[in-house]
């Protein structure tokens, strides 16, 4: 086939008129955020490299240098003695551009969602494949909307018609050609508390609440469950284990194992949801270990005692679980040891603190037993927060410091690594850039984010939301941006009280709330979680996407974009600003980077980029983001391909957000934009993109 150019089309939609918070999901067809550091320096956290891969256009030079902070490892500021130009700011490195050319499909949607909201927006993609541009075909956007005031709940919206026109918002650009991790799935959990409240309905109740839960036609499609093994915080009368005994006993060959506490409830229910959605996942996690194994000889607290038996012991008690939870029909994909296992004094519920040691311990023993057993579990460490929160730093025993901070990487080195399929992640302390610095130490381990509470605002009124907007933000779009392949809340139903519970959480809400009667109430965690799991279907990957919000509060519009195997694009937006925001929508390749010179454009400033290698470009677009009036008054492009000799390739002015800038196509490494006008706005570089031709 011939050589066929990248085509570029694009649209625009409107986070418009209304409340904050709004959370928007649109079928059609991300990269990273930018948030401030510990030291107050911006950061871009889903491109910070450490280290340059085959898909990075790095690194960027502004002037001669750049920098990480030390603390969080991200790019900041330069300073202003080190630059070729005054007072930048920017972020570490750019994505590469996948070499193949991709059509893309824009949408445009007119009337808005209110401030701060999430949007789901899902359409089919074209392809060119031509050797000039093509006719583009229509395309159509279907758009759903939830609002803080809970007026839209995944609200579909009218269909948005893709378009030739440039929209003159600033334009959020999707590139499926350059890919990231694969989906696992999205859900909560079915604890104790959970199974009893369901068992609470009617049967008819509780069957329509089930379907529409883990439907994926007719209702959320939730498709991963994270489930306790034995008694977690969340219980409706007492803690149990599956090999509970007297004080003093013993039982290390398992004899006494019995799963039948969850043949009641937990196990239909299950059985249930997988009946209802065939990929239904399931990760499991243990809260404690039998008492007798602990040094306190309690449920609550304590360590697992340091003896050869008991690790084994242990071990054989978690595949125990698997074979009972297998026999009675509950397929366990996959199971972490400990629940938060440097949480070292749970309030009033099951917990046990251990350390990464023990941990390994453990999973030395297991690994190998899963194998002679045929099971295909896989082992997933850590579960616990994105950082470790202070309290539980500080009381940390004086010789295991080491694992402050560090106890998934000390997992990782050490030889139970073998064994290991990825580590897992808690939301209560931290945020979820935690996940990407892992992703840089390990690239070739799987990330899960497997547990994260609603809460109870101080006034209720505000829970809804308050809830839509930091899930939004941290889990749904945050997690996602970070490498998690899975976002998995907690549990799955509670009543008003937020209960049945013995100790632990007296403020967590459930996706749904039960009671009274036949009462059900889909809470703000259903609707995030439908925004993801209603459209982005088993086996889709994350797609590269620019996004201007951060998990913090920006103010900006944030967003996550997915490719399904059908081929489809699913973007997930959210617009943190309490003022409507419109934004473009554009499909094509793309590299995420920030660079703003902080002050008036002089003659001189340059921008540099070093793609890593040689690419035969054949355009480089220089992208404003947000700030669509901080263009070039006046530029040069230069190139080079070893950064010594330099050759002219364009020079001109900029009009917009977008500066294109056309090459010859013949191989460059290094592209170098001066600046040869003044004028009292700034210059800022959102994105930076590089068109080449394919084959």
């Amino acid at each position: 086939m011939a050589a066929a150019e990248a085509v570029i089309r694009a649209g625009m939609l409107k986070l418009g008129a209304g409340m904050p918070g709004e959370l928007l999901s649109a079928d059609r067809g991300y990269r990273g955020p930018r948030v401030p550091c510990g030291q107050g320096h911006q950061a871009e956290f889903a491109a910070c490299r450490d280290k340059t891969f085959d898909t990075v256009l790095g690194p960027v030079t502004l002037g001669r240098a750049w920098y990480h902070c030390r603390e969080c490892k991200h790019g900041f500021a330069p300073r202003d003695a080190d630059l070729g130009m005054a007072g930048a700011s920017m972020s570490p490195g750019l994505q590469a551009m996948n070499d193949r050319a991709a059509a893309t499909a824009p949408f445009e949607k007119a009337a808005g969602l209110p401030a701060t909201a999430a949007l789901a927006v899902t359409a089919s993609a074209t392809t060119a494949s031509a050797t000039t541009a093509p006719a583009q075909a229509a395309v159509t956007a279907h758009v759903w909307v939830t609002t803080p005031d809970g007026t839209d709940k995944l609200t579909p919206l009218a269909p948005a018609t893709f378009g030739n026109s440039m929209p003159a918002a600033p334009t959020i650009v999707v590139d499926p050609t350059l890919t990231y991790q694969t989906m696992q799935g999205f859900g909560g959990a079915i604890t104790d508390s959970s199974a009893t409240v369901l068992y609470r309905l009617s049967p008819a109740a509780r069957a329509a609440t089930m379907r529409s839960l883990f439907d994926p036609v007719t209702g959320d499609g939730l498709d991963y469950l994270r489930q306790p093994i034995g008694a977690s915080d969340f219980v409706a009368t007492a803690d149990y284990t599956y090999d509970d005994l007297p004080a003093g006993q013993t039982d290390y060959p398992q004899s006494h194992f019995s799963v039948k506490h969850d043949q009641a409830q937990i196990l239909p229910l299950l059985r249930e949801a997988k009946a209802l959605n065939p990929h239904l996942q399931i990760i499991a996690t243990p809260w404690s270990p039998p008492a007798w194994m602990k040094t306190n000889g309690s449920l609550i607290g304590g360590r697992l005692i340091d003896d050869p038996r008991i690790y084994r012991s242990y071990a054989l008690y978690l595949l125990k679980f698997i074979q009972a939870y297998q026999a009675n029909g509950v397929t366990v994909n996959a199971i972490t040891v400990q629940n938060e296992p440097q949480n070292r004094t749970p309030s009033g519920y099951p917990g046990t603190d251990m350390s990464s040691a023990q941990e390994e311990k453990v999973i030395e023993d297991l690994g190998p037993m899963l194998h002679t057993a045929g099971l295909r579990t896989q082992i997933f460490a850590y579960d616990h927060n994105w950082t470790e929160h202070p309290n539980d730093a500080a009381a940390t025993p004086p010789d295991e410091t080491a694992d402050i901070n560090a106890y998934p990487q000390n997992v990782l080195n050490s030889p139970a690594a073998k064994y290991v399929a990825g580590v897992a992640y808690h939301c209560y302390f931290g945020d979820p850039s935690a996940m990407t610095t892992l992703h840089d130490q390990f690239p070739d381990t799987t990330i899960y984010f497997t547990e994260c509470s609603g809460s109870q605002s101080a006034d209720p009124a505000n829970t809804f939301s308050d809830t839509l907007k930091w899930h939004a933000r941290n889990l749904i779009i945050g997690s996602p941006r970070n490498w998690a392949e899975t976002v998995i809340n907690w549990n799955l139903a509670l009543d008003p009280s937020g209960g049945p519970h013995v100790g632990g959480c007296a403020t967590c809400t459930g996706i749904i709330t039960v009671g009274p009667g036949d009462t059900v109430t889909k809470n703000a965690e259903y609707y995030t979680l439908g925004h993801l799991a209603r459209f982005v279907k088993p086996g889709a990957v994350r797609i590269a996407s620019t996004s201007f919000g951060t998990t913090g509060w920006s103010g900006q519009v944030m967003d996550v974009a997915f490719r399904n195997p059908d081929g489809s694009t699913v973007l997930v937006a959210h617009n943190e600003n309490d003022n409507p925001s419109t934004f473009g929508v554009r499909e094509g390749g793309q590299a995420f980077t920030y660079y703003s010179t902080g002050a008036a454009q002089t003659s001189g400033q340059y921008l540099q980029i070093d793609f890593g290698r040689t690419v035969p470009a054949r355009q480089v677009v220089f992208d404003t983001g947000v700030s669509t009036g901080d263009y070039p008054r006046g530029y040069t492009v230069t190139t080079s391909t070893d950064g010594v000799n330099w050759s002219t390739a364009a020079s001109g002015q900029g009009t917009g957000q977008l500066t294109a800038v056309s090459l010859s196509g013949a191989p460059v490494r290094y592209v170098r934009m001066t600046l040869t006008a003044s004028s009292g706005s700034w210059w800022s570089v959102a994105d930076v993109r590089a068109y080449t031709l394919t084959a």
